[in-house]
């Protein structure tokens, strides 16, 4: 920290900040170390102020020289220095006041388009939403004197955002926003959903909205009692009965099913008309890549400062997202990349160690009016399977019959099902520990923490020595995520129960945590069981996959596990979803419906990476050739005596309907 500056030369190219944490820095239990150790304190120079009556430190950016020692000596960890390029300092947006956070550069939404934003957590997004929705005015950084609107104007002279501002001050742009956090609605909005859906609409679509996300059956019921994913299908449909200028969703499929992900992405997209704007932000990067025409990503240090990239085409933007590289800044903001492949080498040492092998019997339960049937399955340790199903289809009722919470009403031959220590993280987590992380964590998992493999398998990658000093009862929701994942890990268990673990994380927090579960079960030869919606960690995650069929809420059956190709085919081939891969990094991405790929995969029954070449490793490239080659067979056999006239003339209009598709949205390779 501060180390580069030290040379005459680079002090003309970079700027220094200093960040002062509001939450951490605590005046009144510390001896002042960031003042007393200060060499430009020292010298008589007033670099920073602090004392016992002060709330919080003040650091001079002028005066410090980036020595780093102030940072080292708090107690509290209260103190970043950082040292930027010099030519951002000119591109400051906006600064909330003295060594706080600071955004540079802005999104610039273009009508008739998605917007989509992708970045961390405490890096910008909302603050570059609320200036954009009219609601924040930017003060270029100037928090002491801020700028009238003529000089904020002639600082975006010559981009598209001269004429966006233009319409905010002339008071001529109406903005409306989902928020980020649903289960905060009912704390505002009261009354039934049908009655707060008249108030709201002027687009006469209520009827539509309420068929395509589902709320038909809740049209009668008072919003506090709707469930997470009642509450995020509500917001986004008084959103969509709104007329506005500009639309900002914030993380629209959070709760939400994979069915209804792309529900909730057709309704933000049928929002679209040529004067009109969107702005997405959402971690789900599936769906943030059907969803969006084209990306920024905002990079920095979260809860310091936050940089927005030029706009990139959609497959590009995310791809540069998880490189952690901006090539037309020639700029690396993480150290590596992100990547999906499980290599050979990998699956070889998984074969190796699977040893053991459970079996559980075929099972019934009904609860209420919902019926759930189980159908005989195994699994072995070193083995994650993945529960894939609407929600409403049973998933948990499921892991509660596993971990013995809950009796089934029949099993098959009366056999029993196996005993099993089971370590659960349910779906909502409700903090009631009254203190902090580290008290909860040596109360709860105390030999387990002290691990040096636990540490350097779960602990370290999940980023938990920030929040160790907090109280429980004050932390976010991707805060509390992670440590009830670091909770059910650290649990001595032969089988882990993980409900939802993507739940308020965002996109880089998602990848990193399905690497460390995925890593500690392996390396403690352990199983687990997971329910998620988020389609690339799901799919990053699963050794097999676990199909649920039937209606929602009423009757639903749980398949045996099978494996990946085969169980997220059948899965897909509900959804009539079709999935390829990115060659670059082999993500999951979702092809757009009745494109060239859609249809060619769809004739082929190959709904999940049909493609050998886009296969991670040699076991997955085996399965799909054989899988296509099986599924070619089939379509050839049926063809025979039908005209190849008719087929080419056929053919010729779907890559014909792929073209218009091409000009309205992009076609796959976006």
């Amino acid at each position: 920290m501060g180390k580069k500056d030290k040379g005459g030369s680079s002090g003309e190219t970079l700027t220094r900040i200093a960040i002062v944490s509001s939450d951490r820095c605590k005046p009144k239990k510390c001896k002042q170390e960031c003042k007393k150790y200060c060499p430009v304190v020292k010298v008589g120079k007033l670099c920073v102020e602090a004392d016992p009556s002060s709330k919080i430190a003040w650091i001079s950016e002028e005066l410090c020289i980036g020595c780093g020692i102030c940072v080292k000596k708090c107690p509290f960890d209260a103190i970043m220095i950082i040292n930027l390029p010099k030519n951002l300092e000119r591109e400051t947006t906006h600064r909330y006041g003295p060594n706080t956070f600071k955004l540079h550069r802005l999104p610039m939404p273009r009508p008739g388009q998605v917007l989509g934003l992708v970045g961390t957590n405490g890096i910008g997004k909302s603050t570059a939403l609320k200036i954009l929705a009219g609601k924040l005015k930017p003060n270029l950084g100037r928090f002491a004197s801020p700028p009238d609107w003529e000089e904020i104007l002639a600082s975006f002279r010559g981009s598209e955002l001269q004429n966006y501002f233009t319409r905010i001050l002339e008071d001529n742009l109406n903005a409306v926003m989902k928020p980020q956090y649903v289960d905060h609605i009912p704390r505002a909005v009261r009354g039934n959903v049908s009655k707060v859906l008249d108030a709201k609409e002027q687009r006469g679509n209520k009827g539509v909205l309420a068929r395509l996300l589902d709320l038909e059956q809740v049209m009668d019921r008072d919003v506090e009692v709707l469930s997470g994913g009642e509450l995020q299908r509500f917001a986004i449909a008084v959103v969509a009965c709104q007329k506005a200028d500009v639309y900002m969703i914030d993380e629209p499929s959070s709760y939400l099913d994979v069915r209804q992900r792309l529900k909730a992405a057709q309704v933000i997209r049928d929002l679209l008309d040529e004067r009109n704007y969107v702005i997405v932000v959402e971690h789900d990067l599936a769906v943030l890549d059907y969803l969006s025409d084209f990306i920024c990503c905002l990079y920095g240090q979260p809860g310091a400062y936050g940089v927005v990239t030029m706009p990139f085409s959609v497959r590009e933007g995310i791809n540069v997202f998880l490189a952690g590289f901006v090539p037309t800044e020639n700029l690396r903001f993480r150290e590596e990349a992100m990547t999906f492949r499980v290599t050979d080498a990998q699956l070889a040492n998984e074969l190796i160690t699977r040893t053991q092998a459970y079996e559980y019997p075929a099972m019934k339960v009904t609860q209420g009016a919902f019926t759930l049937e189980v159908e005989k399955g195994s699994f072995s340790d070193s083995e994650i399977n993945v529960l894939l199903g609407e929600n409403g289809t049973g998933k948990t009722t499921f892991i509660r019959m596993l971990a013995g919470l809950l009796k089934p009403d029949e099993v098959e031959g009366d056999e029993d099902i196996p005993q099993f220590n089971i370590s659960y993280k349910p779906q909502k987590i409700a903090p009631k520990f009254p203190g902090t992380v580290r008290e909860l964590l040596h109360k709860k998992i105390r030999e387990s923490l002290h691990h040096p493999q636990f540490q350097t398998d779960v602990t370290k990658p999940l980023n938990l020595e920030p929040l160790l000093d907090q109280e429980v009862q004050n932390l976010s929701g991707g805060e509390l995520q992670r440590v009830a994942i670091v909770l059910a890990l650290g649990t001595p268990a032969d089988i882990y129960l993980i409900d939802e673990p993507s739940a308020y994380l965002d996109a880089e927090q998602r990848i990193i945590a399905a690497k460390v579960i995925k890593r500690y079960i392996m390396h403690a030869k352990k199983t687990a069981f997971i329910v998620e919606h988020d389609f690339i960690m799901a799919t990053y995650l699963a050794d097999r996959v676990v199909v649920y069929d039937g209606q929602p809420s009423k009757h639903a059956f749980a398949r045996a596990p099978q494996t990946l190709l085969t169980g997220m085919n059948a899965f897909l081939g509900q959804l009539e979803i079709t999935f390829r891969r990115d060659p670059t990094n082999f993500r999951p991405r979702i092809n757009k419906l009745g494109s060239v790929k859609d249809r060619e995969q769809k004739t082929a029954g190959m709904y999940f990476f049909w493609d050998e070449d886009g296969a991670a490793n040699e076991k997955e490239a085996k399965e799909a050739k054989e899988a296509k080659e099986a599924a070619e067979a089939e379509a050839e056999a049926k063809g025979k005596g039908k005209g190849k006239g008719k087929g080419k003339e056929a053919g010729g209009k779907g890559h014909e309907g792929g073209g218009k598709g091409k000009k309205k949205r992009g076609d796959d390779d976006d």
